[in-house]
């Protein structure tokens, strides 16, 4: 996945044997080749959206917190690389939990079109995500297969006849949380943080910090996420919240380090995605419109008020496990 150009796979849906209502259910997979819309080039003006009217947050790490987001930016700056023994059973893990029954016969091969990668090579597909985006499907079919089975089979709702290729849809899922968390930003040897307040709400849900970050920010007030926390006593309720701090209100208690918070919000996502697709009645030549309308409501949700995790986004009750 790359900006050199390419096709990517429309997959005519499979009926399955299910009756739906449609008539233009086919019975054998159909493939058909298309520019590169909606990867490569495409995926830059759906996921490197910068506006002007994003807040600029101003806050500070703890040490324990720079370490979550630094292993997590480790995570994202690792390639696949198909030589690596780890990845190869990685991607067999893959295969697995989507096909139990069937048995892969090697590592590139045609069966890879069933799940909805591009050839029979699924390395190929991986340049846009990297390892994580096969961590994140592989983490999803292990902790939702309900869910990841819906996708990957379209079982739920009227689907269109050209469907997104699931895999394929699933890399770029992970290409776009990257984008819009803009975790790509992050640097410890200066100063430069996320730029955007969605992506610095989510380093709280990282590393356990989500509601008090969302208060202080939303009063303006400078915070440091430390052992000690300075109060502006200036502001009511700021002061009733340190009194429930100090008396160890449950309520208001950060929450522990989440080291799968990413693999989480990408289930949600994909689910939410899904869920738009078929709310717009959505085909292929719209997974574009799709993405932009998915990052929008999610970028909305993580930012309400009563959120401190991220099984508390509106859109995670869209999963079934």
């Amino acid at each position: 996945m790359d900006d050199r150009g390419g096709s990517f796979v429309a997959v005519r849906r499979i009926s399955q044997g299910l009756e739906r209502g449609n008539t233009c259910h086919s019975t054998s997979a159909e493939v058909v080749a298309g520019s590169t819309a909606w990867l490569g080039r495409g995926l830059s003006c759906v996921c490197a959206q910068s506006r002007e009217s994003d807040a600029r947050p101003s806050f500070d790490l703890t040490p324990s917190q720079e370490e979550c987001l630094q292993r997590l930016q480790n995570r994202i700056d690792i390639a696949y690389d198909s030589s690596i023994p780890e990845h190869q059973e990685a991607l067999r893990a893959l295969w697995n939990a989507a096909f139990p029954e069937e048995e892969l016969r090697g590592l590139i091969s045609e069966q890879w079109k069933e799940m909805g990668w591009q050839g029979k090579d699924p390395s190929t597909d991986f340049r846009g995500g990297g390892f994580i985006s096969l961590e994140n499907l592989l983490f999803f079919a292990t902790n939702f297969p309900k869910s990841f089975k819906d996708l990957l089979w379209k079982l739920e709702g009227d689907r269109s006849v050209w469907e997104y290729p699931f895999a394929v849809a699933g890399v770029n899922i992970t290409f776009m949380l990257i984008q819009m968390l803009d975790l790509e930003a992050v640097s410890f040897n200066s100063t430069v943080k996320p730029r955007t307040m969605v992506g610095a709400v989510f380093l709280k849900f990282l590393s356990g910090n989500a509601r008090l970050f969302k208060v202080f920010v939303a009063c303006g007030t400078s915070i440091s996420f430390s052992s000690h926390i300075v109060f502006n006593p200036t502001l009511p309720f700021i002061s009733k919240l340190a009194v429930k701090i100090k008396n160890h209100d449950r309520a208001f208690l950060p929450l522990i380090e989440n080291e799968s918070a990413f693999d989480l919000l990408y289930c949600i996502t994909f689910k939410l995605m899904d869920h738009q697709w078929l709310a717009m009645r959505a085909s292929y030549m719209d997974f574009n419109t799709v993405m932009k309308a998915t990052r929008r409501q999610l970028e909305r949700e993580l930012l309400l008020e009563d959120i401190t995790r991220l099984e508390d986004l509106p859109s995670y009750s869209l999963l079934t496990r």
